[in-house]
């Protein structure tokens, strides 16, 4: 993966989160003590975000910062969000060393390193 790419994927999941919690640039901008426009550079992968930065935004946007490193899932059909759901549900009912494991098939499932 590109640097460009990374940026890409980081603004994209905070457009997205900053959407789905209503906010325009300038009111993210404005919880988060940045200009809008910085924020609009962030988000179309112009900038290269400071992590202590990328804090405060996630703080703006009431998420734990891992938040903003998730790739949402791109089918929106309500039969995959009620998978995802279950599965949440169903690993948050297990012990760490049974979500490893689980995570670790996940991995080998979708070939991902």
């Amino acid at each position: 993966m590109t640097d460009k790419e990374i940026l890409l994927r980081v603004g994209t999941r905070i457009r997205e989160l900053r959407k789905e919690n209503g906010l325009t640039q300038e009111a993210l901008g404005e919880k988060g003590g940045f200009h809008f426009s910085y924020i609009g550079q962030i988000e179309r992968g112009e900038k290269n975000v400071a992590l202590l930065n990328l804090a405060k935004i996630a703080e703006a946007l009431e998420v734990d910062i891992s938040q903003l490193f998730i790739q949402t899932n791109r089918d929106n059909s309500e039969e995959s969000k009620a998978d995802i759901q279950e599965i949440n549900y169903i690993l948050n009912q297990q012990n760490a060393q049974k979500v490893a494991m689980a995570k670790n098939v996940v991995k080998e499932i979708f070939n991902y390193k």
